[in-house]
């Protein structure tokens, strides 16, 4: 989808790239002038301190022959090449020596430093300059004349002293070279401005542009999502970035959501279907009961036929809503440190009269006492589910009945296996579909049950972290409970 410059700008992104541009120009602005202000300073301290030394070496010669000597000294010094300046003036500022051919009018009148660069011409620039440039007219007046009165010539700082007859001297440096310096710091800075302004904008365009695309496909694939399409997923490059870590997780969440959304009209499919039959026949018990003349003991049958089966109604809802709860992570329940192994010799000890009485051998087997991080009660309830099955559906096994609990580790797992000997659930689909609500597959009719107690098992190692497997044994079914291993052990 493209975007206009204003819908851009409009973004977040654009926003905060043209703001980190601008306050990386205004740091690298305040960083040219201050550099060139450093630099400016640095050679301004460095011409000022070789203008001192030049003026402790003329002073030492005026100490030792007085002004004759100093002439001599400074003519020589005039006549090497260099940026050093040297004039001696009289009184009246007439230039009698040195390498100065004119000032700027009123440098020689203050004594000390110069307050600002003035300008100059060296000896003999006018001369090489009418030689360069002939005038037609001998009455006009030569461009370099014309220069020295008004325009400027080189920039240059001095100190100025005056000797004790009253004679000036001037020592100075020329900036030519500082000037140029700066300038060429000046340029390189903004070069280095220049360019770097370039490539942030550039980096800005490319990746920001980059940036929108995936911030619009994930804009359009949320849109199919709010649209009721939570089959629909966010879009993962694979670069491993911030998007592809935020796609992940709202895809997670959206599985989640899905899940439960689909948990949910499983639930109300069951309800509808697998609750109706129970609804209808209390209801037909009651109503043939008040159809006809009965007896007191009559009526008293009928109503505790009504609250037992208004009880295991109430037993199939709390399943429902414990099954709901779990599956979505949200339960009161508290967790603590469990021992399996006394978990399974309580049910165990639990079921022997049961099994007993079915004709059903119950063994166990322990190796080791294990813990693991969960609740206890639903620990015994899902194991107390899958001991009950195990009982009910071994009795149809042509050898003798036998239920074998075992508790052991596997690999960094605590599996806590409940096998029998019965006929099992030899189909693959069969055995995936068994642990779904209210599911009962055919040769289980005959048995009482409504249904839950894998759903709920299953719902239970959802809650613990771990998984239920149903795996077919020869003969038989074993069905697993596998724990994750404390990591404190």
């Amino acid at each position: 989808m493209a975007l206009s410059m204003p819908a851009i700008m409009k973004t977040t992104a654009a926003r905060l790239s043209a703001l980190y541009l601008l306050l990386f120009a205004i740091c690298a602005v305040l960083l040219v002038f201050y550099m060139t202000s450093l630099s400016a300073r640095m050679l301004t301290g460095q011409t000022q301190e070789t203008i001192n030394d030049e003026v402790l070496g003329l002073a030492r010669a005026y100490q030792r022959g007085g002004l004759p000597l100093l002439v001599r000294v400074v003519e020589q010094r005039s006549r090497q090449p260099g940026a050093n300046l040297y004039l001696i003036a009289d009184t009246n500022g007439q230039i009698l020596t040195g390498n100065v051919q004119s000032l700027e009018p009123g440098v020689l009148e203050a004594e000390g430093w110069t307050t600002e660069p003035f300008s100059y011409r060296r000896f003999g620039e006018g001369e090489l300059e009418r030689q360069r440039n002939p005038v037609a007219d001998p009455n006009e007046p030569s461009q370099s004349e014309v220069q020295v009165e008004g325009e400027k010539g080189h920039n240059a700082i001095a100190l100025v002293l005056r000797l004790p007859n009253q004679m000036i001297m001037l020592v100075g440096r020329d900036l030519g070279e500082p000037e140029r310096f700066r300038a060429v710091i000046r340029r390189a800075l903004m070069l280095a401005l220049g360019m770097m302004a370039l490539g942030g904008f550039l980096i800005w365009f490319f990746v920001g542009r980059a940036a929108l695309k995936r911030i619009d496909s994930v804009s359009e694939a949320s849109r199919r999502i709010m649209g009721g399409d939570l089959s629909g997923r966010l879009p993962v490059t694979g670069a491993g970035d911030e998007f592809d870590r935020l796609s992940e997780n709202l895809n997670s969440m959206l599985a989640r959501i899905a899940t439960l959304n689909e948990g949910l009209k499983q639930v109300s499919d069951n309800i509808a279907h697998d609750l109706k039959t129970p609804l209808t026949r209390l209801r037909n018990r009651a109503e043939a009961t008040l159809s006809g003349k009965h007896s007191a003991t009559d009526y008293r049958q009928a109503l505790e036929g009504t609250i037992a089966e208004s009880d295991q109604l109430i037993k199939t809802f709390n399943a429902i809503l414990m099954i709901s709860r779990l599956e979505a992570g949200y339960s009161s329940e508290s967790t603590s440190r469990v021992d399996l192994a006394a978990s399974v010799r309580d049910v165990v000890e639990l079921y022997e009269p049961v099994a007993e009485e079915a004709g059903v051998t119950l063994e166990t087997s322990v190796q080791d006492a294990f813990a693991v991080e969960g609740n206890r009660e639903l620990i015994g309830q899902a194991l107390s589910n899958i001991v009950d099955n195990a009982i009910k559906y071994s009795t149809d096994s042509t050898a003798k009945p036998t239920v074998r609990v075992a508790l052991d580790r596997v690999g960094r797992e605590i599996r806590l296996s409940v096998t029998d000997n019965g006929q099992g659930i030899p189909d693959d689909a069969d055995r995936a579909r068994a642990t779904e609500r209210f599911v009962r597959l055919e040769k289980s009719r005959s048995q009482p049950g409504s249904g839950l107690g894998l759903s709920l098992a299953k719902a239970i190692m959802t809650f613990h972290n771990g998984r239920l497997d149903l795996l077919p044994t020869d003969p038989g079914l074993s069905v697993v409970m596998s724990f994750p291993e404390r990591e404190d052990r």
